[in-house]
């Protein structure tokens, strides 16, 4: 899933995504989650697809039943030269070789501080449809 996700290849993502997956960026919290392979896409491509290069570095990935915690970063680049080296532990269920839940803990100010002026403006206008309430869910 990892290598789908770094050459921005979606539909291998989404084979690896159960029916039901929920993805939440928890610096957000669990109110702007999104469910189901499509609606994860999307909210993926808001932040990777408009950027000139997406690189994710491996890292510490430890297991423990259902329950996959992997410790890596990735190296944002935009098409206006700005780059970011973001932190993240990513929390994986997987059942039948399908991730169900997908839960990602980073430092968004990190984002906000070497991001172009006008990401978050760009954020503002992008397609919100995914939005899924998962509140008391994960």
């Amino acid at each position: 899933m990892w290598k789908a996700l770094s050459e921005r290849d979606w539909d291998a993502v989404k084979s690896h995504l159960a029916d039901d997956c929920i993805y939440a960026d928890m610096p957000v919290g669990p109110a702007a989650s999104a469910r189901g392979p499509e609606d994860i896409v999307k909210r993926l491509k808001i932040g990777l697809e408009p950027l000139a290069s997406y690189v994710n570095h491996d890292g510490l990935l430890v297991a423990d039943g259902a329950t996959v915690m992997y410790e890596h970063s990735e190296t944002w680049e935009w098409r206006t030269g700005e780059t970011a080296v973001l932190r993240f532990v990513t929390v994986h269920h997987v059942q039948n070789d399908r991730i169900t839940l997908w839960k990602d803990y980073w430092d968004m100010s990190a984002l906000v501080n070497f991001a172009p002026s006008t990401w978050l403006d760009d954020l503002a206008r992008a397609d919100m449809s995914w939005i899924y309430d998962a509140t008391g869910q994960i």
